[in-house]
């Protein structure tokens, strides 16, 4: 995954050259026109009231001016094509260690889920809400929270003891609150790192079929 995205930002770097190279050749033709509307001008000018030669200085200038915006921009991009692809290299050292990223979703693959933890802020029922990609809720497992950190792992076993499929799945967690009743806990996605890709601008970190920005890991282990 590494490698394709490396590959991806390689073919990027080439696409953004591309298009500097375009709008230089655009911005050439466009001033060679000039040049010959200008030799034309002032070949035909009128003796006794020449051409304003401050008008044809200042588009000249204007010319230098966009060529040399052009060519920043082209620097520009190349200069993040090249902080992206390093992004990638230094995110693939994550690959097959045990990462904890915030996600509510939880990729369920070969039968096998990542474990989720999430804090209680007193010991007691809690119960976790899992509902497939389409909003249908296929298990409500009902767990035995303790005071403070507690880790759970989803066997991808649904209703009447159903096997799910793979895929990614939402999941919520209600628990006992401090002053009685049940609250949302909030929870994060332990796994182990399995890819990294360049997505849109931003680099991803992959856990099987799990995608999250880079922001979202909270520890990394070994």
């Amino acid at each position: 995954a590494a490698a394709a995205a490396g590959a991806s930002a390689a073919g990027a770097a080439p696409a953004a050259s591309t298009q500097s190279a375009n709008a230089l050749s655009s911005l050439s033709g466009n001033f060679n026109t000039f040049l010959n509307l200008l030799m034309t001008q002032l070949q035909n000018q009128d003796p006794t009231s020449p051409v304003d030669t401050n008008q044809f200085t200042q588009e000249l200038v204007e010319f230098s001016q966009v060529e040399q915006q052009i060519n920043t921009n082209s620097s520009l991009n190349t200069l993040i094509q090249l902080t992206q692809t390093g992004q990638v290299l230094q995110g693939s050292s994550l690959i097959g260690k045990t990462v904890d990223v915030a996600s509510t979703q939880v990729p369920l693959q070969s039968g096998v889920a990542p474990a989720i933890t999430f804090t209680s802020p007193v010991a007691g029922p809690a119960s976790v809400t899992v509902a497939n990609a389409a909003g249908v809720v296929v298990a409500q497992p009902q767990i035995s929270a303790s005071q403070g950190s507690n880790s759970w792992t989803w066997d991808g076993t649904g209703a009447n003891a159903s096997t799910q499929p793979d895929g990614l799945y939402t999941f919520t967690v209600n628990g006992p609150a401090a002053t009685g009743g049940t609250q949302s806990l909030p929870f994060s996605v332990v796994g182990t790192a399995t890819g990294v890709t360049r997505n849109n601008g931003t680099i991803d970190l992959q856990m099987g079929g799990l995608t999250v920005d880079f922001g979202h890991v909270q520890s990394v282990g070994n």
